[in-house]
């Protein structure tokens, strides 16, 4: 699977993906990152690529121009591409959404920056308006990283096995269950005793209890 980050700031992208779970899967080829600078593509000859809004207002916008150059580039090297734009106004990222977003083989982010990007970029080249909470950021490149690495951990082979995403909170609308690890007492808490039994069906579903119970406590709203 191919991600394109589009970005202002292409050492917060390459910072992420050198590192961990994401580097390990670039480096076997399940998936690939590129990262465009839109400053690259800006034809002021100052390489500006913002400037105050129509109408007035405080802040900067992102001028049209380098956004959709660096797309177009982008899109003759991958044209099945989709564009996600991370905006408040976009719909609001779940578990789901990653799973549909895991299904393409090319993905294309658009990281806005200072008071947004002019909203002409929007109409003529967004697939996708995409939220990741209820708050404002001051730029996309930390919602391309969290949709970036939340959808490669779908894509078959990144993580050590199917278990390991089956198993996760949102999987079948529950969260997921308690775990431990050695020592087995600590503080004076202990590990509960059906993990340490050896019997792998009581272990099952004691997880399945814990499950429905956590998520009826934490989560109502996603329980079925």
């Amino acid at each position: 699977m191919i991600f394109n980050v589009m970005t202002l700031f292409p050492e917060v992208i390459y910072s992420y993906v050198g590192s961990s779970i994401i580097f390990n899967a670039i480096k076997n080829g399940i998936i690939k990152v590129n990262v465009y600078n839109i400053r690259d593509y800006s034809k002021n000859k100052h390489k500006k690529v913002d400037d105050y809004p129509f109408g007035g207002g405080k802040g900067m916008l992102m001028t049209p121009q380098p956004i959709y150059d660096s797309y177009m580039d982008i899109k003759r090297k991958n044209p099945t591409t989709k564009l996600i734009y991370f905006s408040p106004k976009g719909k609001v990222l779940d578990n789901n959404m990653c799973i549909k977003y895991s299904k393409m083989d090319n993905i294309t982010f658009l990281c806005g920056h200072y008071e947004g990007i002019d909203q002409r970029i929007i109409d003529l080249i967004v697939d996708y308006e995409v939220s990741i909470g209820d708050y404002v950021l001051t730029g996309g490149e930390l919602p391309a990283l969290v949709m970036l690495d939340s959808i490669s951990r779908k894509v078959d082979g990144v993580l050590s096995s199917k278990e390991s995403v089956e198993t996760e909170s949102f999987e079948n609308n529950l969260l997921e269950y308690p775990q431990y690890t050695r020592p087995q007492e600590f503080n004076g808490v202990k590990v509960p005793d059906v993990l340490v039994g050896g019997n792998h069906q009581e272990i099952d579903k004691w997880r399945k209890q814990q499950s429905i119970i956590l998520t009826k406590k934490l989560r109502p709203d996603i329980i079925k």
